[in-house]
């Protein structure tokens, strides 16, 4: 399956490096501009990762199965989570019991810490009763 992967690799990369703008830039053209050569940047060693990481894992039919059908199943979670750990210096197999969503919300909480003077922030309100 390597062939196919690195085939698709280009166009990997360069979904990556739009998701890297989109999250980042908060929609704001400018910040979105300054921000196109970091993320292609961070998306070449990401799509690398993934590549080698879908190869070496013996996941290559599920994980392709799951982008086919466009999702995100227990293939690509586990490939995905892998090159998290990599770009990180982590051990590979540290996020393993983590789930996607809940390292999604860390790096949005790093990304907008909460306000100053303990408030917290609306979207982690406790609805009103």
């Amino acid at each position: 399956m390597r062939p196919l992967l690195l085939l698709m690799r280009p166009q990997l990369e360069q979904h990556l490096g739009r998701l890297c703008v989109q999250a980042a830039s908060g929609g704001q053209p400018t910040l979105a501009e300054s921000l196109q050569k970091p993320c292609q940047q961070l998306a070449a060693p990401a799509s690398a990762c993934l590549v080698n990481e879908i190869d070496s894992s013996g996941r290559s039919i599920g994980v392709i199965s799951e982008l086919l059908s466009g999702r995100v199943g227990d293939d690509s979670e586990a490939v995905i989570k892998r090159c998290v750990a990599r770009l990180l210096n982590l051990p590979p197999d540290s996020l393993r019991d983590v789930s996607l969503k809940d390292l999604q919300r860390r790096f949005l909480q790093h990304r907008f810490p909460p306000p100053q003077g303990g408030e917290t922030p609306p979207g982690d309100r406790p609805p009103p009763s």
